[in-house]
C-alpha cells in the first residue's frame, strides 16, 4: 500500500514536472503577469533545499494520514495554468499539514513558521483540511535573511458549517523572492475569513483564490507596505460557483521610496449563483513621487439577481489632516506616522488573533521607522 502511495505521488509529481516544462516561467507577456517580472527568479538558478517549518510536517503525515492527503493534496491549486504552483508540485519536500477533525472547536490559534535558507529555493506544500461544524485559526509566517527564493502553495478545505480564520505573514529578506497560491474550497455555509499580510520582500507574488458554495460566506482582507525597490503584486479571486453567498475584501496599500506594487481582484459569479452579495475594496496610500500602484479590480456577473460593487482608489496623506495634527502640537514626522497608521489598522483590526493584532502594530511602526531612516539617508 505504502509504495502504490509513492507511485502515485511520484505520478502527480511527473505530471506537474511537464506542465511547468511546457509553462516555462510567465512574462509580462502574459496579462495575468504584465506588471511582475519574474526574469530575476528566472536567472537566479538556486538549488532546491527542504523548508524548515516548526509544527505540523506534510511529509510525516503522508505516512500517518495517507487517504487524507490523497483526497486533497493537488486537488484544488490550479498547476495547469500556474507555473508556479506547478513548479512546487514537481519539486516539494515538504510543508505543513493541519487536519481539524468535525465539531471541534481549537481555542488557541495553530501557528506555522517558515525559516528560508540563504541563496537557496524551497517549495513549502501545506495542506489544510478543517471538518464540518469546526473552528479554527491558523497563522502561517514566513521569514529569512539575505537572498532566496520561496515559492508556496497552501490548500485549505473548509467543511460544511465550519469557520476559519487564515493569517498569512509574508516578512521576508528585502533580498528575496516571494510568490505565493492560497487555494481555497468552501463548502456549504462555511465561513472563511483571510487576511493577506506582505511586510517584506524584494519580489512579491501573491495569488489569493477562493471557491464559494451555497450559503458560504468568504473575506478577503490584505495589507501591503513596500520601500526602497520592493514589488509586491497581489492577484485575488472569489469564484461564487452556487447561490445565496456573500464575499467582503479589502486590500489596503502603501508605497515608499521606489517601490511598486499591483492589486488584481477578480469577483467571478456564475450562472446559478442567483442572490450573491459581494463588495471588493482596493485602497492605496502613495507617500512618495516615486513609488507606482496598478490597481485593476474586476467583476465578472454571469446572474442577474445579484448586489456585486467594486472600487479602488489611489491619495496620499490628507494635507488637512496633517495640518490638524501638528496644530495640536504633534511634530511632522509623529502626525505623518500616525495617519499612515490609522489608514493600516483598518485591516489589522479586522483580524480575530490578539497575538497577531500586536505583532503587526509592533511591525508596522518598525517599518514606519525604517522609511525615515531610509529617507533622511537619501537627503
Amino acid at each position: 500500500m505504502i509504495a502504490t502511495r509513492i507511485s502515485e505521488l511520484a505520478g502527480i509529481r511527473r505530471r506537474a514536472a511537464d506542465r511547468f516544462e511546457a509553462l516555462g516561467f510567465p512574462t509580462t507577456h502574459d496579462e495575468e503577469w504584465r506588471f511582475t517580472n519574474v526574469a530575476p527568479i528566472a536567472r537566479a538558478g538556486l538549488p532546491i533545499a527542504a523548508p524548515k517549518v516548526s509544527g505540523h510536517s506534510l511529509r510525516a503525515a503522508l505516512e500517518l494520514h495517507p487517504d487524507l492527503i490523497e483526497a486533497h493534496l493537488g486537488r484544488y491549486a490550479n498547476d495547469a495554468s500556474n507555473a508556479f504552483v506547478a513548479l512546487n508540485t514537481a519539486k516539494f519536500e515538504d510543508g505543513a499539514f493541519i487536519h481539524v477533525p468535525k465539531n471541534v472547536v481549537v481555542d488557541e490559534p495553530v501557528w506555522i513558521d517558515f525559516t528560508s535558507i540563504p541563496e537557496h529555493a524551497t517549495h513549502p506544500r501545506n495542506l489544510i483540511v478543517v471538518g464540518a461544524g469546526s473552528q479554527v485559526r491558523i497563522v502561517e509566517r514566513y521569514s529569512g535573511t539575505a537572498r532566496y527564493f520561496t515559492n508556496a502553495v497552501t490548500e485549505i478545505v473548509v467543511g460544511e458549517n465550519a469557520i476559519v480564520e487564515h493569517v498569512k505573514l509574508e516578512e521576508e529578506s528585502l533580498d528575496s523572492f516571494h510568490v505565493a497560491t492560497i487555494q481555497v474550497h468552501q463548502a456549504r455555509n462555511s465561513n472563511f475569513k483571510s487576511h493577506n499580510i506582505s511586510l517584506g520582500g524584494l519580489l512579491v507574488r501573491n495569488d489569493v483564490n477562493a471557491v464559494l458554495s451555497t450559503g458560504c460566506e468568504g473575506t478577503l482582507n490584505g495589507l501591503y507596505l513596500t520601500k526602497g525597490r520592493q514589488h509586491i503584486d497581489n492577484h485575488t479571486a472569489l469564484d461564487h460557483a452556487a447561490p445565496h453567498a456573500a464575499s467582503h475584501e479589502l486590500y489596503k496599500g502603501i508605497l515608499d521610496g521606489s517601490s511598486s506594487a499591483v492589486f488584481n481582484g477578480k469577483i467571478l459569479v456564475r450562472r446559478d449563483a442567483q442572490k450573491t452579495d459581494a463588495k471588493q475594496t482596493n485602497k492605496n496610500l502613495v507617500l512618495s513621487e516615486n513609488a507606482v500602484i496598478d490597481t485593476k479590480p474586476e467583476l465578472q456577473i454571469l446572474a442577474d439577481d445579484v448586489r456585486c460593487t467594486h472600487g479602488a482608489t489611489v491619495g496620499q496623506l490628507d494635507q488637512e489632516a496633517l495640518f490638524y495634527l501638528r496644530s495640536r502640537g504633534i511634530d511632522r514626522t509623529d502626525a505623518r506616522d500616525l495617519l499612515i497608521y490609522a489608514f493600516a489598522r483598518d485591516v489589522i483590526d479586522r483580524i480575530g488573533i490578539p497575538s497577531v493584532h500586536e505583532y503587526l502594530e509592533k511591525a508596522l511602526f518598525e517599518s514606519l521607522e525604517h522609511s525615515r531612516r531610509l529617507a533622511e539617508a537619501a537627503s
